[in-house]
């Protein structure tokens, strides 16, 4: 498993740019993504609780990283982090989840918006952030995320992370905040079914399908049948 992550890393990760200049570069910068990310799948949420597993799972890690000069200290974890090109960071890894993980045609993959604890400060004005995440039922697991930008919401954001997900053959499923005609046409363009939220604040139509599931209610569930 060590060693198809390692892979997966190298081949998917290839376009990031390593911000560490030559002569600073004491360790790998595969070792510290591999690291970094089994330590968060496994709840880690500091830089801290992050150098704290790599020693403590040292010896599995040895077996598939190089490890030149050990685990990387937490403060190398921050440095290298703080520097990579975020946007840069998300394609990459969008793109090593969508690899590794196996699309199981006809899934549920639900799209949801979350905003994240203790991500605010009011001291600073800072609001808290806002996330837009696709969660694949079957697979149990994170296709991707994106941030709502501060000034917009999750119309906008919703579209963008359907545009870096594979979800043909999928039914992806949002609340009503992404019942939106752009949205269903997007997943329509990737070959996916919907389910939308409705809420009466669509007006037209809310009441229009009131009225097709009246028609459907009086005629014993047989009109509009093929």
């Amino acid at each position: 498993m060590g060693t198809k992550v390692v892979a997966g890393i190298e081949e998917h990760f290839g376009g990031l740019r390593d911000p560490r200049i030559e002569r600073t570069k004491l360790h790998k910068l595969t070792d510290i993504l591999v690291i970094a990310i089994c330590a968060a799948i496994c709840g880690a949420n500091t830089w801290e609780d992050v150098e704290s597993f790599g020693n403590a799972k040292q010896v599995w890690f040895g077996r598939f990283l190089e490890l030149p000069n050990g685990i990387p200290s937490h403060d190398t974890f921050n440095r290298v982090f703080a520097r990579l090109n975020p946007q840069e960071f998300q394609e990459n890894f969008l793109n090593w989840i969508s690899a590794a993980s196996e699309r199981i045609e006809g899934q549920v993959i639900a799209i949801d918006g979350k905003v994240l604890r203790r991500s605010h400060d009011k001291g600073i004005g800072k609001a808290a952030i806002d996330m837009v995440s696709a969660w694949a039922c079957a697979n149990r697991l994170v296709l991707g995320q994106v941030k709502v930008d501060a000034k917009s919401n999750e119309i906008t954001a919703i579209p963008k992370l359907l545009k870096a997900l594979e979800v043909s053959g999928c039914i992806v499923t949002i609340d009503a905040m992404g019942c939106q005609t752009e949205i269903a046409a997007e997943i329509v363009d990737q070959e996916a079914e919907y389910v939308l939220a409705l809420k009466e604040n669509q007006g037209n139509l809310y009441e229009d399908v009131e009225l097709l599931f009246d028609d459907l209610e009086n005629s014993n569930y047989s009109a509009y049948t093929i």
